[in-house]
């Protein structure tokens, strides 16, 4: 009897020793979650942030902040604000987790070439070539110049920027004619006007038209209205 007072006294010692090694186990996994859990911040965004705003923004929330001494040109982001950063915003970091951020140079300045006298086509390879944006193409009808000639540029040549525009010119415009309406009209006559004037006149006949005597013109194309050009092909369907 005394043999199984002393065993069962024994398993209540084991039992508590493991609910107390259980219990301390479980708290401190808790705890450490919540001390790491408090280290943890959300990284803020330092776009276009100076270098001194970005860190001072870091060292709020306890991360230390590295620059890199590398600066990248673009056009949208002045010289010495934030360019790029790595964690990315809105990512979670623990404390004393350093930022890195890389600053931008700027806009890239080059030398406009000469564009004058090029034709669009080149121009726009040599500015791309340059490292320059095209900013805009304008453009004019003259015949005083060949079509599809650049005739200005701005900035002018051997000038620093980094956007330039073009005036492109595309060449005196050709006259044009309202098609005229045709139908009911003789379809040998009306060809023989229209070809007088530089057009292409196809007369096609068609099978008989009640009401309608042969050689008139019944259908057209273009339609009456259209805008032509001479040298422009012109169908005419007449009856029979």
């Amino acid at each position: 009897m005394a043999l199984r007072t002393r065993v069962w006294s024994a398993g209540k010692l084991v039992l508590l020793g493991g609910g107390l090694v259980a219990t301390y186990l479980i708290f401190a996994a808790a705890s450490m979650r919540i001390a790491l859990r408090s280290r943890e911040v959300q990284v803020p965004d330092f776009t276009n942030r100076t270098a001194n705003e970005a860190n001072a923004m870091a060292a709020d929330l306890g991360l230390a902040m590295r620059v890199d001494d590398t600066r990248r040109p673009d056009p949208k982001i002045a010289a010495g604000r934030v360019l790029a950063q790595e964690p990315a915003a809105g990512s979670v970091a623990r404390r004393p987790r350093s930022v890195k951020i890389w600053l931008s140079a700027g806009q890239r300045a080059a030398t406009v070439p000469l564009l004058v006298g090029e034709t669009e086509r080149t121009a726009q390879l040599r500015v791309a070539q340059d490292g320059l944006t095209l900013s805009d193409v304008s453009e004019i009808r003259s015949h005083t110049f060949a079509p599809d000639i650049i005739v200005a540029q701005s900035p002018p040549a051997k000038t620093a920027a980094a956007t330039v525009a073009l005036l492109v010119n595309r060449g005196e415009r050709g006259a044009t004619y309202v098609m005229p309406d045709l139908i009911g009209v003789n379809g040998d006559r009306a060809a023989e006007v229209l070809r007088a004037r530089g057009f292409r006149v196809a007369v096609v006949g068609s099978n008989p038209y009640p009401g309608v005597a042969a050689g008139i013109v019944i259908r057209q194309s273009p339609q009456a209205g259209f805008q032509i050009a001479p040298g422009e092909p012109i169908s005419l369907e007449v009856s029979r």
